[in-house]
């Protein structure tokens, strides 16, 4: 058997990037017992964590790749190992060499258009507000109340330019004083920081806050659990505060103040997808859920797998941009989960999971058994706006 010389430039990159939380372990497996890749692949995180204290990592493998990130690892670690912070310190070390996975060779052309464009679809910077046409959505102002953040995906993505919609009638129906700062706008950063580009995910976030300062921004509205992880918890290490509300929040305040009136009935089975960066990493479980239950004729029925315990799309951690094999993909088990409900619709609140669980249904070929809904989507169809 070939013995490994340990690569101690390998230990001392790690520590530098922050990952030398492998310090904790002591390899009990618990991480690999709940990762949601070892439901489609042999896959040890606990074993990338073992190499990394020995300065043996294999840079060079599809593996330093796979985490999404969802953070079930974290969660039920008993030594309270941040795996994530290792694993991002590993993607910054092999970033930085240039050296990329075959799966992961999107987000070298992701972050290239991040830099250029301020977003990680290669589109066009002056084209991102182009959503908000015949919608009556203004720009932002120091006298605004509300700068609704719609990120990249709702700005761009065919799909997600629905929810983007939805979300502004709804908003006007309410009748707040909201805005947008339309091509002012970046990327907030989060996944591109998480494949390790750390430099790209900084220069975004100085934009973003200098934008936010400039323009008087104090309260921001996301739709995207990952915004809304940049800038409640990512953005404080700037030294800036904004106050920072996901929508299915403000969207259940403003039921609750009846400035939202349900008027119709949605007579449908519907199960509720908890996205792991609203949930598991930010404990917004509830609300999602009150806004559906206040709506008279659904009944909403759980998957086994919910809330702290709910399964990854597999869209984070910069992943939405990776290619994942057919046979691995984890929005693939989910729809499953979900028709095992019974329900009509699988209803969500984040982008990432709407475009993963929409190529799954394509895939499947389950476009007539069940829709994917964002939980505006929904809440729009049965109000008059």
């Amino acid at each position: 058997m070939e013995t490994k010389t340990p690569f101690i430039e390998i230990i001392d990159e790690i520590k530098k990037a922050g990952g030398d939380t492998y310090r904790m372990c002591f390899q009990c497996g618990t991480c690999d017992a709940v990762c949601p890749w070892n439901n489609v692949r042999n896959f040890s995180i606990r074993r990338l964590i073992r190499e990394a204290a020995f300065g043996l990592t294999e840079i060079e493998s599809d593996d330093v790749w796979l985490c999404t990130t969802c953070g079930k690892c974290h969660e039920h670690c008993p030594r309270a190992v941040d795996q994530i912070k290792l694993g991002i310190s590993l993607r910054r070390l092999a970033s930085s060499y240039d050296i990329f996975a075959a799966s992961a060779s999107a987000v070298k052309a992701a972050r290239g258009s991040l830099v250029a464009e301020g977003n990680p679809l290669d589109e066009d910077r002056a084209k991102r507000a182009e959503w908000t046409e015949g919608l009556s959505v203004n720009p932002y102002t120091e006298d605004t109340e509300i700068l609704f953040f719609g990120c990249c995906y709702l700005s761009y993505d065919p799909r997600m330019r629905s929810v983007a919609a939805a979300t502004a009638k709804i908003l006007n129906k309410a009748g707040i004083s909201y805005g947008i700062l339309g091509t002012s706008e970046s990327c907030c950063g989060e996944s591109i920081r998480k494949t390790g580009a750390e430099d790209v995910y900084k220069g975004l976030a100085k934009e973003n806050i200098k934008t936010f300062v400039d323009n008087g921004v104090k309260k921001i509205v996301v739709s995207s659990p990952h915004c809304y992880e940049s800038f409640k918890n990512e953005y404080s290490e700037f030294m800036v505060n904004f106050e920072v509300v996901h929508m299915s929040q403000l969207l259940l305040d403003l039921i609750k103040e009846g400035r939202i009136e349900i008027t119709r009935e949605y007579a449908k089975t519907v199960t509720y997808h908890d996205p792991c960066y609203l949930g598991r990493h930010n404990e917004i479980f509830d609300e999602p859920r009150e806004i559906l239950g206040r709506i008279p004729g659904l009944e909403l029925n759980e998957m086994a797998a919910s809330r702290k315990n709910s399964l990854c799309c597999g869209g984070g951690g910069g992943r939405v941009w990776m290619e994942t094999e057919k046979g691995e993909r984890f929005s693939d088990l989910r729809l499953e989960q979900a028709r095992d409900t019974g329900a009509a619709v699988l209803v969500t609140a984040c982008p990432y999971c709407i475009s993963m669980f929409e190529d799954s249904r394509v895939t499947l070929e389950l476009e007539s058994d069940i829709e994917i809904k964002d939980i505006t989507e929904v809440l729009q169809e049965v109000i008059e706006v």
